[in-house]
């Protein structure tokens, strides 16, 4: 036989079934605003200055804190991938398999394109030849005999390896030749040290460096680059700017939050007039120059002329 459930009892069991469902809301719900709260924002190593120069001045302007984690470009990849990132910063958009995957997880992924950067070569500063031909890189990665004595990365997972994998039209790279470290300062102490050695590297490095990169610009130098039409070119804003930079990069900020939250302020800060002035003052090329205000004075007089 069923008891009846007095009134004390349904109001207890009914606060319970409540507080659970209201605990179960309380978890999927979001703990920051587009422009308050606090977010992980996984950034490709090689980007990390520039990003770096941008969140601070995001968090200066609004109640937000941004924790900033450098990775190289594939492990962010999977990252996103597992869930255990929801914004990045990259030097590529997403594959149509990784947009399919997202969408599978009824996630629509957001992809702000907001500058062009540059892969670049550094050799030893005391090295004569000054320029890089791109053949050379190609047939260095490809496995084939190359005037390059060795390339060095910071790391294979890296967006310049992948960058240059492509170029190439290679699946991966050659067990000779080919050289790899942890971080970016290593990449320029061997480079600096070691004559014939080409180091590659986010030219965001050579024009923001941190402190154990800046001790070794001195001892190294920005190749200039010959393309496949024999002109050459420097991984300078002005070749960027002109889209004849052979090894440009689109740079993007993907947010896979699946609500409105940080990584749609800090995208849209980021891509925005303040943003982008940010970008410009660093030596990058931002995908809309910030527009300049002219301020003129009326009634300007023989004496203010002369």
């Amino acid at each position: 036989m069923r008891r009846k459930l007095n009134n004390t009892a349904l109001f207890i069991l009914s606060t319970i079934v409540a507080g659970a469902f209201m605990g179960c809301q309380g978890d999927k719900k979001p703990q920051e605003t587009v422009l308050k709260g606090e977010a992980t924002i996984y950034v490709e190593e090689s980007l990390l200055p520039v990003v770096e120069d941008v969140a601070s001045v995001f968090e200066s302007q609004y109640e937000a804190k941004l924790n900033l984690v450098a990775k190289p470009e594939a492990e962010i990849i999977n990252a996103l991938s597992r869930g255990d990132a929801t914004v990045a910063v990259l030097p590529r958009s997403l594959e149509e398999t990784e947009v399919k995957h997202f969408y599978n997880k009824k996630i629509n992924p957001r992809l702000t394109h907001f500058a062009y950067d540059a892969v670049a070569f550094i050799s030893k500063k005391s090295a004569i030849d000054t320029i890089i031909d791109l053949k050379d890189v190609v047939s260095i990665i490809q496995g084939k005999s190359s005037r390059i004595k060795g390339l060095v990365f910071d790391n294979l997972n890296s967006g310049a390896a992948r960058e240059l994998l492509t170029f190439a039209k290679a699946n991966s790279f050659p067990e000779n030749g080919i050289y790899s470290f942890t971080k970016n300062s290593e990449v320029f102490e061997y480079v600096a040290a070691n004559e014939g050695m080409i180091g590659v590297v986010g030219i965001n490095w050579i024009l923001q460096p941190t402190e154990d990169v800046a001790q070794y610009l001195n001892k190294v130098q920005v190749l200039h680059v010959k393309g496949g039409n024999n002109d050459i070119y420097d991984p300078s804003q002005n070749s960027l700017a002109e889209k004849k930079y052979p090894l440009a990069r689109d740079l993007f900020v993907v947010d896979c939050q699946g609500y409105r939250g940080l990584g749609v302020g800090f995208a849209s800060f980021i891509a925005g007039e303040r943003g982008q002035r940010i970008i410009l003052k660093s030596g990058l090329m931002p995908v809309r120059v910030p527009s300049r205000k002219i301020i003129t004075r009326p009634g300007i007089t023989k004496e203010n002329k002369q």
